[in-house]
């Protein structure tokens, strides 16, 4: 929060300066009560404070400025958005199916067992290893 320090008070004047001008804004007079009770203002409220001094005519520019100058020396919090979790890798079902059609013959081919593994693991496959299986299932399926 925003320690006040020892001297002029230009939240405060500026505040008084607005509830004299409309003394019925219920919106000024809760930012009073909570200015008096813990002695600040969330940057949300002093920008909207300072949204309704600037429809205010009698209040001094120099405190528009000031209270300006405040507002942007404040932290922004951003409140954190849920993420939607994707998952990395998806399985290509082409590879599912290479795979699936050379063990049906070969049930014992190594390599092929490996990437089959792999695959299921939902473990990335380089290029390399998918142009292996194509090749094996090129060679070894048009042997029949």
């Amino acid at each position: 929060m925003y320690k006040k320090k020892p001297g002029i008070d230009i939240i405060a004047k500026v505040l008084d300066a607005v509830y004299a001008h409309n003394t019925d804004a219920l919106f000024v007079m809760s930012l009073m009560h909570q200015y008096e009770e813990r002695g600040s203002l969330s940057k949300k409220q002093l920008q909207g404070l300072l949204a309704k001094a600037q429809n205010v005519k009698d209040i001094s520019p120099s405190w528009l400025g000031t209270l300006e100058a405040i507002i942007l020396k404040m932290p922004t919090r951003h409140k954190s958005t849920v993420e939607v979790i994707t998952p990395i890798y998806t399985k290509d079902e082409n590879i599912g199916k290479l795979i699936s059609e050379i063990l049906s013959r070969y049930p014992q081919h190594k390599r092929v067992l490996f990437l089959k593994s792999k695959y299921e693991n939902n473990e990335l496959m380089t290029a390399e290893e998918i142009a292996e299986l194509n090749k094996f299932h090129k060679i070894l399926l048009s042997k029949k």
